[in-house]
């Protein structure tokens, strides 16, 4: 198995890179963010491979981290989910954004996905609940209070002040991921307003 390509990037395709190995080329597919960071031609780049091997066909999906891998073989658990559905939430989402969906059941942000519809959104959300696989690039307080948003079980203050500000045109992820920070530094029983305020700040600096 390869798991991991270092060498020079040779060449890019609307899907896929090929990278020089000391004189072999490889051919890796990759989401349009693993593209979009690696690399111009002719510079060193390490990818993070995943081979699958079928009957008719050995192929290379690369990845620009192992949280993004991980969550690539994550997503092909589910049914309906292949190597081209999984790359396609790949692009649109980074591996938090898609544990944050998952936290919070959002369908509708893995929905953004091309080939998602909303059936199979919701059998993601669903079927991935807490299976955020190791390195899956979210921390764990912020993992903790998705998953009480949610259950519908997370402390009215701290659902209030998410909700407000995803009211201001933050996503439920960013909005989560700044309230999960100031209750990790000044406690859960902070008044609302104050959430709010403060979450504000987290989501500026």
């Amino acid at each position: 198995m390869i798991g991991k390509l270092k060498g020079l990037v040779d060449g890019f395709g609307d899907d896929h890179v090929h990278v020089d190995v000391n004189g072999v080329v490889y051919e890796a597919f990759c989401s349009a963010k693993t593209l979009a960071t690696l690399p111009q031609v002719g510079h060193a780049a390490v990818v993070h491979t995943e081979m699958i091997v079928r009957e008719d066909m050995i192929r290379l999906y690369g990845f620009a981290s192992e949280a993004e891998k991980a969550w690539f073989t994550t997503l092909m658990t589910v049914q309906g989910v292949g190597a081209r559905v999984a790359l396609s939430i790949l692009s649109v989402l980074t591996p938090g954004e898609l544990a944050s969906a998952i936290a919070l059941q959002d369908k509708a942000m893995v929905g953004r996905a091309n080939g998602v519809g909303p059936k199979l959104a919701v059998r993601i959300v669903t079927e991935l609940k807490g299976k955020v696989p190791a390195g899956g690039a979210i921390d764990a307080g912020v993992l903790g209070l998705q998953a009480a948003l949610g259950e519908g079980v997370a402390a009215g203050n701290v659902a209030d002040a998410v909700s407000a500000l995803t009211n201001l045109g933050y996503s439920s992820a960013q909005a989560s991921a700044a309230v999960a920070r100031v209750v990790g530094k000044e406690g859960d029983g902070v008044a609302t307003d104050r959430l709010i305020r403060l979450g504000l700040r987290e989501l500026s600096s």
